[in-house]
Parts: C-alpha cells; structure tokens; sequence
C-alpha cells in the first residue's frame, strides 16, 4: 500500500511538472508550396530555394525565386539525361551534378544566372564528380572519383579548379566525400579512417580533422557547417542506433522526436544560429521532419499552419538566418516555411522528472 501511494505521488508530481512544461504544439510558420514532384534540397539566406524537379524531359535541377520555379537545364551530352541541385549561396549560384543514362556517370556543375551551368570536371584520372555544397565566394566541395577509383572529397574554385582533400593522416587507403563548406572555407564531409570506418571531418587550414563519433558509436557524417564553424551531421550510438549531432568544440547528440519516431534521427541543415533541421525514423521506417531549437527536437509538421489535410512533412532539408526552412512532403511536394512568430520552446524534460517517471 505504502508502494502504490508513493508511486501515486509520484505520478501527481510528474503530471504537475509536465503541465509546467511550454507547450510545443503552437503553429509558428505558413508553407508555400513549390510545386508536385518537387524535391528541395537547401535555401539560402533570400529565401531561394534548389533541388530537382520532374519534367516531361526527366528530373532537372531548379532554382526557386521571386516565387518562380526556374529549370536549370543539364550540361552538354552525354550529361544531358538529369540534373540535380544541391547547394546555394547568398549570390544565388547553385553546386549540383548533371548525368548521363549511365549508372554513376556524372559531372557536378556550377550555375549562375550569368553564366549557365559549367562543368567542374573531375579529378585526374577519374570519371565522375558531384558538388554538394558553395559558400558566398563561390568555393565549391563534393565527393569526385579519384585515379585509384575510390571516392575523394574536392574543393573547387575559379582560379585553380578542383583540388583533391585526401583523406585522414595515416590512413593507408583514402576514401573520402565533402558535404559543406562555410565562407571561411572550412569543408566537412566523412572520411575513411585506419580502422576501416567513416567519420565525419572538419577541413580546415589544409588539414583534416576526425570530429570522431557519439559516445560507443562507430561512424559518423558532417553535413553541414555555419560561418561560427559549428558542424551539423549524424553518429552512430552506444545503443547502435543513429543520431543527429551538432558540434562545437564537442559533439552533442540531439536525440530524436518523441515516439514513434524515436527509432533514428539525421541532421540535414543547419544555421547561423545553431538551429538544426532534419528528419526522424519511427521502427517501421515513417519519416517525419524535425527542427531542432532551444535544446530539443520540434516535430515540423505540428508548427504549420496552412499544410494540406493529410500532408506530412518527412525531411526538412535547409535553415536560413531568418528561420526560414525548406522541407519535403509525403506528397511529392517541397514547401518553404515561414515564420509567422518565434518557435515555441522545445519540451525537454528535467532529469528529475526522467527518474520520476522510470
């Protein structure tokens, strides 16, 4: 009897603290449709966004702005069967890849309004590039073949074109691929390591640094770095499982949405201000976009106001400075979203309240 009262107490107190707690369920944005089988891929800080779109003609990359959706084109043949657009910088130049009908044929480009899509190339002796990310001096990474056949992550710019970034010192074999790349041109991206493992890196001065993983994981990616040099990307667990992380100094798990969707979490973009954005997996593999902020995880889909009946929003791809985010539905469209106030705070619960409850 005693037991029972004492958890009944408990239970009353975790209630009371609960009820304390910021709601989290209060609309903070409006979404604009960019269009059906639209897929978003970043935004910049004028609320551009790129990713690819379906055409009659095949998948294209487009840029949107000015509230029009802008078909990049493809490069030259052979590369002329699609187009994808990964990154954008303030000045509105666009890093992507342009393929042939070949599986793994491609070339990453670099669009600007002035001068179309370029070819970046490859590295010597290799036969395919992508480009995954610019910054606002128009410095361009993404992952090329190498001559040994193996993926090598790249730095490219206009004066001396594409230049390899190796891997981790010491490593006997170096596979690696850029993902960011910030305007002091630090690059990250994932490298093998000795141990026959990827970890997420930092590149900066001319070396590579190993950002390592979560506590007990075994692998790691970057995907993404801000001008203060905080680095967004996910890790493996303890527990095996994967996370989203933000690191500064440290690498700081972000956990995950509330259940269902706690089985996985993967970071996607990140901002000026340490806001995350990405995605969470429930065990039976549904999706959901989330948006890390104020120390916890905010499941996108509740903040919306104006989302169609029965639309989902399962992978937020890019933040800007201005909150504003671009994120993908579970009906083929992408959405940009808005801020029509601040975020709510995020529902962190207190460690006292954890042991309450277990």
């Amino acid at each position: 009897m005693r037991k029972a009262a004492f958890c009944t107490i408990l239970f009353s107190v975790g209630m009371f603290l609960l009820g304390a707690l910021p709601a989290a369920a209060a609309s903070a944005y409006t979404c604009k449709d960019l269009g059906v089988n639209t897929g978003a891929n970043a935004l910049n800080q004028a609320g551009q966004v790129v990713g690819s779109a379906g055409t009659s003609s095949g998948d294209r990359a487009f840029l949107y702005s000015g509230g029009i959706l802008h078909n990049l084109g493809t490069l030259p043949a052979p590369h002329d069967y699609a187009s994808y657009a990964l990154g954008l910088n303030a000045a509105g130049q666009v890093a992507g890849y342009s393929a042939s009908s070949s599986p793994n044929d491609m070339h990453a480009f670099l669009w600007s309004s002035s001068g179309g899509m370029t070819d970046l190339g490859t590295l010597p002796g290799g036969s395919g590039s992508y480009a995954t990310g610019i910054n606002a001096n128009g410095q361009t990474v993404g992952s090329a073949q190498s001559s040994s056949g193996y993926s090598h992550a790249f730095l490219w710019n206009s004066s001396s074109g594409m230049t390899d970034l190796g891997g981790f010192p010491g490593c006997p074999t170096v596979i690696s691929g850029a993902t960011g790349i910030n305007t002091a041109g630090q690059v990250v991206g994932w490298a093998r390591t000795a141990a026959g493992a990827n970890h997420a890196f930092l590149y900066s001065g001319g070396f590579m640094q190993d950002l390592d993983t979560l506590p007990g994981g075994n692998v790691s990616q970057a995907v993404a770095i801000n001008d203060a040099g905080q680095v967004a990307g996910y890790s493996q667990t303890a527990a095996k499982t994967t996370h989203a992380f933000l690191y500064s100094g440290g690498m700081t798990d972000l956990g995950t949405l509330p259940t269902p969707y706690n089985y996985a979490s993967y970071a996607s973009g990140l901002n000026g201000a340490g806001q995350v954005v990405g995605y969470c997996y429930s065990s039976s593999y549904d999706v959901r976009a989330f948006l890390y902020h104020d120390g916890g995880m905010l499941d996108l889909t509740s903040l919306v106001t104006n989302l169609p009946a029965g639309v989902n929003l399962t992978n937020a791809a890019g933040i800007n400075d201005q909150g504003q985010i671009v994120a993908n539905g579970n009906n083929g469209h992408a959405y940009l979203l808005s801020l029509k106030g601040p975020p709510p705070p995020a529902v962190v619960v207190p460690p006292l309240l954890l042991l309450l409850l277990e």
